[in-house]
């Protein structure tokens, strides 16, 4: 890892002046001055200048889902070879009976929100002909459904009954015709497939401008937990922060001055990143990515989701994360 880093330093235009860093202060100085530029729009705005903003900043989804509810209808996005998200089926769909945004188990209602297709159920996983000959299910409830205390379960895409009538609605799930279901599962592979669902259009064309600024504070809240600055890193945090295991802003803000005391050697890694607004709201963004944490006394690995709003500087404050 060192090599490599000393070979891209070699080939930058700040290769001198980086070479006498290392050479006067060693690699550590190196490294947190690479850190720092990390947290910078200058070089967000570099990578982002020819990315494919349409739903926001998405490193791991080749495939999007978005569902307009209003206008009961499903469409699939896909990444082309120029990495560029096209249109690729639209589908007339089934959604929830009542109107509006889900909140409670047995409310009828399509839930408003992003979320991942967490598997497929078949015949051979003894799904009932019900739901036709296939299912993806999706990971609602997701941390801001539960940070709102929104609840229930069972959330699909599936096709129609093959024995049974057919209602004009569902009981809060997506359903398109068998048929069409058949040709959606030839087309995405449910480990990189997103979905979203929103009362009426989901919004495109994201602005770079946005995405560039939660880059770079993502990346400065990472800055500041690697090198143990307690007050800047808190200050990413809402007051109304509750974290997934119900952990409220004051006890967290004890629980991180503890650990941060420890100054400890941290070494902490993003990838797969993905930031994407979250539908019918105005400056509430869903962050999700890999993560990389290990220090002299814990080490983790996995997915990271952060939901977070932006003041009006476009402050990132973090609601919750798990």
């Amino acid at each position: 890892m060192k090599i490599v880093l000393l070979v891209l330093i070699s080939i930058s235009v700040f290769a001198s002046d980086l070479l006498t860093n290392y050479r006067l202060n060693g690699i550590d100085n190196i490294e947190k001055h690479m850190d720092l530029e990390l947290t910078s729009k200058v070089y967000w705005s570099q990578h982002l200048k020819d990315t494919d903003n349409t739903f926001g900043y998405i490193e791991s989804y080749k495939n999007i889902l978005t569902c307009n509810k209003n206008l009961s209808s499903l469409a699939l996005y896909s990444k082309d070879a120029n990495n560029t998200y096209k249109l690729k089926k639209k589908y007339s769909a089934y959604t929830g009976k009542e109107k509006g945004d889900k909140i409670k188990e047995g409310d009828l209602k399509t839930p408003v929100g992003i979320y991942k297709i967490t598997k497929k159920l078949t015949k051979e996983n003894k799904l009932d002909s019900f739901y036709g000959p296939l299912a993806f299910v999706t990971s609602y409830p997701n941390e801001y459904d539960k940070y709102r205390g929104k609840n229930g379960y069972g959330i699909w895409i599936h096709g129609l009954p093959t024995e049974q009538d057919r209602d004009e609605f569902t009981q809060g799930c997506i359903a398109i015709d068998n048929p069409s279901i058949e040709v959606l599962n030839e087309n995405i592979d449910v480990r990189n497939t997103l979905l979203i669902i929103n009362g009426d259009e989901v919004k495109q064309d994201i602005s770079k401008d946005i995405l560039i600024s939660i880059l770079s504070e993502l990346y400065s809240w990472r800055y500041s937990w690697l090198y143990d600055n307690i007050d800047a890193y808190l200050d990413f945090y809402a007051k109304e922060f509750v974290r997934f295991d119900g952990m409220g802003f004051d006890r967290f803000k004890k629980y991180k001055t503890r650990v941060f005391k420890k100054i400890e050697k941290k070494t902490i890694l993003f990838k797969d990143i993905n930031v994407v607004p979250y539908p019918d709201t105005k400056d509430i963004y869903q962050i999700t990515f890999y993560e990389y944490y290990k220090s002299d006394t814990f080490e983790f690995s996995g997915d990271k989701t952060l939901i977070v709003r932006l003041d009006e500087s476009n402050k990132m404050k973090i609601l919750t994360e798990k």
